[in-house]
This record gives structure tokens, C-alpha cells and sequence, in this order.
């Protein structure tokens, strides 16, 4: 079984959904990056250099997969944000004495997923509200404050994809204790009902993007289009396996 590919210098982790267990207690950066954050890597040195240095990169995008199958006949499995959080709140249910630490674009999503995980049985919940960050110099004194205060057991950065990568980089470099930090953007609000309802079903048949469109045709055609980029991208470089 393949158990990683390098892509740009991008290592990428071909994890199977039973191997959960065994890689939510890794401390470390997970990232997720969509077929738009992928195919912007070449324009964007912050976010490429976010993904060459984050601990573990989940194949996220299935058009990412798709690419590979059909140009280079690599068959990896597909471990979307979405997957990898409803496994996670199994994880959480036996596990309710663990903390989280959210990172959230605004203060109704910031109270939407603090209620999310009380009705779990979860306690221990942070909330931060983040400012309007850059991409080139991103700095935030005050969360890491905060972050160094709670010692949280995971950050959940649950902002935009782009920035969200960026932030993660920078929480893995000056925080003092390590935690585990998932960068699954938007994800969460799938479960909470606060973005385009997307259930299993959804998921394993690589129809999220369908649905997110339908509910949001302005924002995510543009992101689509772009992602047509990652066509020549996959079909012209290298790429190397590791079993």
C-alpha cells in the first residue's frame, strides 16, 4: 500500500479511516488542503511553504485524487475534513475529558460550535475570535497567549482555507506546549448545520463541492474554476511514491 506521495516537495499521507485511532494521538499540524488551495501553491510561497512543513497532509480534495488516478494511475484514499472530524467526535465521545481550542471567523459561529461541542459532553472549550489576518507576515501575539494559558489538547483553526494554513504553521513554530492542530477550516460547520448540509453519503461519492455550490453559487464557482488549474499541474510533474 502506498503509504505517502510527494507532490511540489508536498509530502501527502495516504491514511486509511482505520488507522484513526492511532493518528489523532500524533501532536503535530494536519492539514487539509482543497483543490483551490493546492492549485494556488505555485502563486502563493506562504501557503505552499505552510504545506512542505506541516506534520501530516490528508488527501482532502477527491478532485485531487481523481487527477491522480487518471494521469498517473496512483490510487490513494480520499480523507476529507469532513470524514476526519466525524471521526473525531467518535474520538471526543470517549474521550470527553480532552480540550479544544477554537479558532473562529466570527462570534455567531464562535457561539454555534461552543454549543456543538457542550451538547457533546465536551468542557473544556476555548474560543478565540480571529482577526482579519494576512497572508505574508502573520503575527498574533494575543493567541498565543491565550493558547500558552489553556494548554489546550487540540486547536481546531476553523477559518478560510489559505490563511487557515498559514496560521497553523505559525501556532507549530512559537507555541510552547504542542498540541495537536487541525486545520479543517470550514468543516465544522457541516455538523453544527452552519454551511451547505453534507452527510456521509455526500461525502464518499465526492459530491461536496456539488452541494456547496448549489448553496453558494458566487463564492464557490470562482474557487472551482481556479482549481481547474491542478490539471496540468498533476499531468506535467513528477511524482513520487512511497510504500
Amino acid at each position: 500500500m502506498i503509504k505517502k506521495i510527494q507532490f511540489k516537495n508536498i509530502i501527502f499521507n495516504n491514511f486509511n479511516f482505520r488507522e484513526f485511532e492511532k493518528i489523532i494521538i500524533k501532536k503535530g499540524y494536519y492539514t487539509f488542503p482543497s483543490a483551490p488551495g493546492i492549485a494556488s501553491i505555485n502563486s502563493s510561497k506562504e501557503y505552499y511553504n505552510s504545506l512542505k512543513n506541516a506534520d501530516y497532509v490528508f488527501f482532502d480534495s477527491g478532485f485531487f485524487v481523481l487527477l491522480l488516478r487518471l494521469f498517473k494511475n496512483i490510487k490513494v484514499v480520499r480523507f476529507s475534513g469532513y470524514k476526519f472530524l466525524y471521526y473525531f467526535l467518535i474520538y471526543l465521545k470517549k474521550n470527553k475529558n480532552k480540550s479544544i481550542f477554537c479558532i473562529d471567523p466570527n462570534i455567531q459561529f464562535s457561539k454555534s460550535n461552543e454549543n456543538f461541542f457542550r451538547k457533546k459532553g465536551l468542557k473544556k472549550i476555548y474560543n478565540y475570535i480571529a482577526p482579519h489576518y494576512g497572508t505574508k507576515h502573520l503575527k498574533d501575539k494575543k493567541l498565543l497567549a491565550k493558547i500558552n494559558k489553556v494548554k489546550p489538547d487540540f486547536i481546531l483553526t476553523n477559518i478560510g482555507g489559505g490563511i487557515q494554513e498559514i496560521l497553523g504553521l505559525y501556532l507549530k513554530k512559537n507555541l510552547k506546549k504542542k498540541p495537536i492542530i487541525l486545520c479543517t477550516g470550514g468543516a465544522i460547520s457541516f455538523f453544527t448545520g452552519d454551511q451547505a448540509p453534507i452527510n456521509n453519503f455526500i461525502d464518499k461519492f465526492y459530491l461536496g463541492w456539488l452541494v456547496r455550490l448549489i448553496y453558494n453559487p458566487l463564492i464557490f464557482i470562482k474557487r472551482y474554476i481556479y482549481a481547474l488549474k491542478l490539471i496540468p499541474m498533476v499531468f506535467l510533474n513528477k511524482i513520487e511514491i512511497k510504500k
